[in-house]
């Protein structure tokens, strides 16, 4: 028997926490709901894909690895930034520029590990395609003060999100199936 994937429970924890979080983002749930998604943050968005960072890297998967220990740590750090500003450590009242550079780097981050994708599958490239440019909108929503454009990541988000969710569901059912029972599409580079 062959080894597990690990990209099943790393796909569904993104795509889970992404979506909750990309929701309030969009308007559809209310700011007062970023307190249900801190511990979400922390446990499912973070340490499950530390953990699964740290598989990917025993595996020999630089690009898994990499993106796993990125995003793990980005749901980490949103949710001490949350919990720091809720118990008035940090005052984040003025930091919608600087907020906005921070996710505008992630989106830099992301748009390098998007251009990887094109040696992974489709379901692959789509996740770091909508991520990137959700990046940019909320970044830019944040530095410029534009709602609008911090609505619009949000729905991106849950877009990205649901991609991420079908990875996990492909990656599950797939594993567990003599042939590929769920299309996670083909690399756009052999």
């Amino acid at each position: 028997m062959g080894r597990a994937n690990p990209a099943g429970p790393g796909f569904a924890a993104f795509g889970t926490t992404t979506i909750l979080l990309s929701l309030i983002n969009a308007g559809v749930l209310p700011m007062g709901g970023t307190a249900v998604v801190v511990p979400l943050a922390l446990v499912f968005g973070g340490l499950t894909q530390m953990v699964v960072d740290i598989v990917e890297f025993q595996r020999g998967n630089t690009f898994e690895a990499t993106a796993s220990c990125s995003y793990g740590a980005f749901w980490m750090w949103y949710a001490l930034l949350q919990l720091l500003a809720a118990t008035r450590i940090l005052d984040l009242a003025a930091a919608g520029p600087t907020m906005g550079a921070a996710l505008l780097l992630w989106g830099v981050l992301t748009l390098y590990l998007w251009i990887c994708t094109f040696r992974q599958p489709l379901v692959v490239f789509l996740i770091f395609l909508t991520l990137w440019i959700d990046y940019l909108l909320l970044g830019l929503g944040a530095f410029n003060d534009t709602p609008v454009l911090t609505h619009a990541g949000g729905w991106l988000g849950i877009l990205c999100g649901a991609i991420a969710l079908y990875g996990s569901f492909g990656t599950i059912i797939n594993a567990n199936s003599a042939k590929e029972t769920v299309p996670l599409g083909p690399k756009l580079i052999p």
